[in-house]
C-alpha cells in the first residue's frame, strides 16, 4: 500500500539506533527524505544515512541536543535548506536513569526531564511554527506504556513520558485547524540495545504481562508511525496508539 510519503521531508530525533532507527529506515523506504538527530553515535548516524541513501532518497545526520531550543530551530531550518520541505516530524529520542524516588538525586530527575520531555518541546514548537503557516504536517511523539500506567523506580522517566503525551493531546488541539495531526505511539518493552541493560527477571515479568507472548521489534513500532505520517490518517488525532502485544491491559 502506497503511504504517500514520496518526496516528502522528515525529521526523526534519536535517529541513530533502535527505535529511531527503524522508522528513520521505514520512511525512506516510503519515499521520504530523512534526517536523523544525534547526540554521541556518529558512525550509527552515518551508517544510517547511508542505509536511507541507498533506498534512493535523501538522508541527512544533525549532531545535535535536543534538550537546546537553539540546537532544535538549527535542526529544523537546515532540514528544509537541504530538503526544500518539512512536512513530518517524529520525536523519539530519549533516555532514562531509573532508581527509587528516594535515591533519585536532582540530576537523575533535570537529565531525564530535559531530554524527554522539554526535548519534545523543542523540536514540537519548531515544527508546529513551520507546520502552521503551511497548513499542513505530522508529528508523531514515541511515548511508553510506561508514562500511562506508571513503573516502579521510573518516576522521572514516567512522568516525562506522561508529560509528552499531555503536550501532544494539547497541541492537537492547537494545530488541529492547521490541517496538522499530532499523535502518540506508545511502546511497551522492544528489542532494543537499551533492552539488555535490563535485568533478566524484569525482562520475564514484561513479558509476561504480554498476551502474545513476544517482544515487539524497533519494525513493529516503526510501521504504525509510518501510518500516522501518511495521509491514511488523516483523520486522526491526539491520539495514543500502544504498540505493547496486550503488555498494557
Amino acid at each position: 500500500m502506497d503511504l504517500g510519503l514520496k518526496g516528502k521531508g522528515a525529521i526523526v530525533t534519536g535517529g541513530s539506533l533502535g527505535i529511531g532507527r527503524a522508522i528513520a529506515v521505514t520512511l525512506a523506504r516510503e519515499g521520504a527524505n530523512v534526517a536523523v538527530n544525534y547526540r554521541r553515535h556518529d558512525k550509527e548516524a552515518r551508517e544510517v544515512v547511508a542505509e536511507i541513501e541507498k533506498l534512493g532518497v535523501k538522508g541527512l545526520a544533525v549532531k545535535a541536543d535536543v534538550a537546546s531550543h537553539a540546537d532544535a530551530e538549527n535542526m529544523t531550518k537546515r532540514v528544509v535548506e537541504e530538503f526544500g520541505r518539512l512536512d513530518i516530524l517524529v520525536c523519539n529520542a530519549g533516555i532514562t536513569w531509573d532508581g527509587v524516588i528516594w535515591k533519585m538525586t536532582e540530576k537523575q530527575w533535570d537529565d531525564v526531564i530535559a531530554v524527554n520531555l522539554k526535548g519534545y518541546f523543542n523540536y514540537n514548537k519548531a515544527a508546529a511554527v513551520r507546520f502552521k503557516d503551511q497548513k499542513h504536517g505530522k508529528i508523531v511523539n514515541i511515548s511508553s506504556i510506561n508514562g500511562m500506567r506508571g513503573k516502579f523506580a521510573q518516576t522521572n522517566y514516567a512522568a516525562s513520558k506522561g508529560g509528552e503525551i499531555a503536550l501532544s493531546k494539547s497541541l492537537a488541539k492547537e494545530l488541529g485547524k492547521f490541517n496538522v495531526n499530532v499523535n502518540v505511539v506508545a511502546p511497551g518493552m522492544v528489542l532494543t540495545d537499551m533492552m539488555k541493560e535490563i535485568a533478566p527477571e524484569f525482562q520475564k515479568k514484561a513479558l509476561d504481562e504480554t498476551v502474545v507472548g513476544r517482544f515487539a521489534t524497533p519494525e513493529d513500532v516503526a510501521h504504525v508511525v509510518a501510518f500516522l505520517c501518511s495521509d491514511l490518517s488523516r483523520h486522526v488525532t491526539g491520539e495514543v496508539v500502544k504498540v505493547d502485544g496486550g503488555q498494557y491491559i
